[in-house]
């Protein structure tokens, strides 16, 4: 059978690729009761240890289980090290651009990055500047979102800079098939990545220039949406998980209320944005943050991971830079390619974008989770047109891509095994040294024929296997 598009598991001619023979003989020789059965389990497991999301404005009631695709996606170990490789290459290129734009300015006054698309933009944070970091580090965890084309070639469609998600998915779709199908990982090398959170433990410790530093992990409540991973991070990482109220600022440093009295907290890993930290200093209706906690912050008594202001690196008007913040700050060539992008702040690439709606790609700049933009192949003519005259009012808020052939991997869905489209979330850990466990989150577009894989539009996720061929 000749196959269109890059399907991860066949070839075009419709061979099995080699990383993936092992488990294609045992998809063969497995029957489907035994999947679907399997997949009950995993639905039932899931539930009872409440690996959940919340899901805003959902009718059907907001905590929903993020459907669990039992078909692993796979990646040969000579592939995983060209992402890894781009990956950290990129990771460092951001943080050299966090750095610079908050002291020196060097890329801005070069010319290379417009500096009102960085100066006027929201998420750039004035109360940072001119304040020294520890190794000039600003996001130490990020998500990088990779795709790969019909051809079968590797993409960097966005960056998670903020207070990225997905990790806890990552860990537990592994322990899943381990415990599901215990054959599978007898019959092959894949790699391990259970010591995820021994490396981020140790990433928040490097974060801090004390000794043994006190770690806390800071989470909006059990309301917000990735209520989940936060407890689950905290818990595998054995430090607390803490609200705002549980925290309080005294001379400048950071305490939490504990039964035995103040605690000092060095590091936090918060999982709140910028505008809810402190109401003292941002939003002064947040409830949330902890007031006095910037003070604390700049005066060097309290690491906050990521750190304040790092939205500006990952804004889609940013994106566009990227490749050449690589060359500017590491004089290298990307080693990952970003995606062609138009920029509707241009008005001869506003024009092109108008003309081309129905075969592009359109996010809003602030956009996030599958919100706020157009697929254009997928959109009727009223749709289309109602988006190209948000366009025209606001150009500055919107960026536009080609459409691509995302690639896709057979996945267990109703009707049977089929392909869905996928895409690859690894995490950069930057601390000491910069790395990532193998593999990462795959989200797939479980509706067929949908681009959009992102939980909140109904996507899923697969367990992400690197294997030696």
């Amino acid at each position: 059978m000749i196959r269109t598009g890059f399907d991860e598991m066949y070839a075009a001619d419709g061979s099995v690729r080699p990383h993936y023979r092992a488990f294609a003989q045992w998809l063969g020789q497995t029957p489907p009761e035994l999947l679907t059965q399997r997949r009950r389990e995993a639905e039932l497991l899931f539930h009872r240890a409440g690996i959940t999301f919340t899901l805003y404005g959902d009718e059907q009631g907001t905590e929903r289980l993020i459907p669990f695709d039992i078909i692993p996606r796979s990646i040969t170990g000579s592939e995983w090290r060209t992402i890894e490789r781009g990956c950290i290459q990129r990771v460092q290129a951001l943080n050299l651009f966090l750095a610079d734009i908050y002291h020196d300015q060097r890329i801005l006054k070069a010319g290379i990055v417009p500096a009102e698309q960085v100066l006027a933009n929201e998420q750039y944070q004035l109360a940072m500047q001119g304040l020294n970091l520890h190794r000039d580090l600003y996001s130490h965890i990020s998500g990088i979102d990779l795709v790969r084309d019909g051809d079968g070639t590797w993409y960097v469609l966005e960056d998670n800079l903020r207070t990225p998600s997905g990790v806890s998915y990552m860990l537990e779709d592994r322990k899943m098939m381990m415990r599901l199908f215990p054959e599978l990982f007898a019959a092959q090398r894949v790699a391990p990545i259970d010591h995820y959170p021994n490396l981020l433990l140790d990433t928040l410790k490097s974060a801090s220039e004390i000794d043994n530093p006190n770690v806390v992990v800071l989470t909006p409540g059990r309301f917000n949406s990735a209520f989940f991973e936060h407890a689950f991070l905290a818990r595998e990482m054995g430090v607390e998980l803490v609200e705002g109220a549980d925290l309080f600022v005294r001379d400048d440093r950071v305490f939490m209320r504990t039964t035995s009295g103040p605690q000092a907290v060095d590091v936090i890993y918060r999982r709140l944005d910028d505008a809810f930290l402190d109401p003292l200093a941002f939003n002064p209706e947040s409830m949330l943050g902890v007031p006095g906690l910037l003070a604390a912050y700049r005066s060097g008594n309290v690491v906050l991971a990521n750190a304040i202001g790092t939205g500006v690196a990952d804004d889609k008007s940013i994106y566009p830079y990227v490749t050449e913040m690589i060359r500017f700050y590491l004089d290298e060539e990307p080693i990952l390619q970003n995606v062609p992008t138009w920029q509707c702040r241009k008005p001869d690439e506003m024009s092109h974008v108008l003309a081309h709606l129905p075969e592009l790609v359109v996010k809003e700049t602030q956009g996030s989770g599958g919100y706020g933009m157009l697929v254009g192949p997928a959109s009727t003519a009223a749709q289309i047109e109602a988006f190209a005259e948000r366009i025209k009012a606001r150009p500055q808020d919107y960026i536009a891509q080609p459409t691509l052939s995302l690639s896709t991997c057979p996945t267990f869905v109703e009707q049977g095994i089929a392909p869905r489209h996928i895409d690859l979330r690894p995490f950069v850990l930057s601390g000491s040294e910069t790395r990532l466990v193998p593999g990462g989150l795959t989200r797939v577009a479980l509706r067929e024929g949908s681009l959009v894989v992102n939980s909140s539009q109904g996507g899923g996720t697969k367990d992400t296997w690197v294997v030696e061929e």
